[in-house]
């Protein structure tokens, strides 16, 4: 007796474990897609592009420094986690004439943070309100055409979220003000879409095998 209890310990869990997450692997979901074209970073900035590119994007608006704790609460629970897988971004847009105000918060990050993967692009009011409204949601930026939500931009450049949320229905970006937004959604929601990217090449690659 117990030498069957031990081998079903060593050998049979591990494999049921096995081809539990092998089915959830190949049967993942994809992240819903909310909006299918989002209007190209790059269309502001060449220098920048949302195409192949896993991006959070994100409106500082004309006062930057009142939305530091947002950027902060985003490098330590979104940024810091993901920043080292190919081709994830953290684009953030800020007033033009705020380039002081973004240096100062570029550089306290840099303190504890390699923000390689960290780029602000500095707007004019129209290129800031196009963009947001290219991102069709249910949100308004603030009067200082900020906001304290992020959104994730696939790359394709169509906007990624929740629609069945267990709180608001379709969840177009993450509120970057609340912790457990962040931490228990949007940190989900990364790894879905990083997982998906990854399975996607691997299928690829196994047809390139075959």
């Amino acid at each position: 007796m117990k030498k069957t209890f031990v081998l079903v310990v060593l050998f049979i869990l591990p494999l049921v474990a096995y081809l539990f997450f092998a089915s959830g692997i190949n049967n993942f979901g994809k992240l819903p897609v909310l909006t299918s074209q989002v209007a190209d970073i790059s269309e502001i900035n060449p220098e920048y592009t949302f195409t192949d590119k896993i991006t959070i994007l994100g409106f500082l608006g004309n006062q930057p420094e009142l939305k530091k704790g947002n950027v902060f609460n985003l490098n330590q629970k979104i940024y810091k986690p993901f920043f080292e897988f190919n081709d994830f971004q953290v684009i953030m847009l800020a007033a033009k004439g705020t380039e002081d105000k973004v240096r100062e918060i570029r550089e306290e990050l840099s303190g504890f943070t390699d923000t390689r993967n960290w780029h602000f692009i500095f707007t004019s009011e129209t290129q800031t309100r196009s963009l947001f409204t290219s991102l069709e949601t249910n949100l308004d930026l603030d009067k200082d055409l900020g906001s304290s939500y992020v959104f994730i931009i696939d790359k394709d450049g169509q906007l990624r979220g929740r629609n069945e949320d267990e709180d608001e229905g379709m969840k177009y970006g993450f509120d970057a003000t609340s912790v457990a937004d962040l931490n228990n959604k949007m940190e989900d929601d990364v790894k879905i879409i990083l997982a998906e990217y990854r399975l996607a090449l691997k299928k690829n690659s196994a047809k390139r095998e075959n």
